[in-house]
């Protein structure tokens, strides 16, 4: 069952990682967006782009990382890690600043600007863990961190959930700053605590 829902998890990042990269490479910047956002778009296009660019990476590489042949494939594993690491440290710092502009006012700004600061923060922690050769730690932490860049795609299923009940845009879109990344911490420390007393 686990199994089932790593590759579904997988292949929903990897499917917004494309979606992205189609709709910021190819066509105009905030097109793919909701109407109410464009303005910010138009007026801060290189903080969005630095958050999006990065954030899409994360989300390609992030999944592999949890594969077991992967991980024993330990330079594989350190390089997609530092891939992975660089594009959450630009990916937070530039979402830092775009969480400044985002729709729905103070509660939807500091829920943006608090998954940021735990999404650095958990990256750090995986690379603080390794380094003293805490392999528990680093699993776990990299866990939290991948939850938290899985905010990207929980973010999206939830904007189609509440167009699909006939929410408008501005009654809900203020939640998803807090609803898109909670569970997803909720679920990774559920993980953390089922796991074998050893690494895979």
């Amino acid at each position: 069952m686990l199994k089932g829902a790593y590759w579904i998890v997988a292949v929903s990042s990897l499917a917004v990682a494309a979606y992205a990269l189609v709709g910021y490479a190819f066509l105009t910047p905030g097109q793919t967006v909701h109407p109410e956002m464009k303005a910010a778009y138009a007026a801060y296009p290189s903080r969005i782009l630095f958050h999006v660019a990065a954030s899409l990476v994360a989300l390609a590489v992030g999944p592999w990382q949890f594969i077991p042949a992967l991980r024993r494939r330990k330079a594989l594993h350190r390089g997609l890690g530092f891939v992975y690491f660089l594009a959450v440290f630009i990916g937070s710092i530039s979402g830092l600043f775009t969480a400044f502009i985002a729709q729905g006012g103070m509660i939807s700004q500091v829920g943006f600007m608090t998954l940021s600061v735990l999404w650095i923060g958990s990256s750090i922690a995986a690379l603080s863990a390794i380094k003293r050769g805490d392999y528990l730690a680093h699993e776990a932490w990299a866990i939290r961190s991948f939850a938290l860049t899985f905010a990207a795609v929980t973010i999206r299923l939830q904007l189609g959930a509440g167009f699909a009940v006939g929410q408008r845009f501005e009654d809900f879109y203020w939640m998803l700053s807090w609803t898109c990344w909670i569970p997803n911490l909720i679920v990774a420390e559920w993980l953390i605590h089922r796991r074998p007393t050893a690494p895979t």
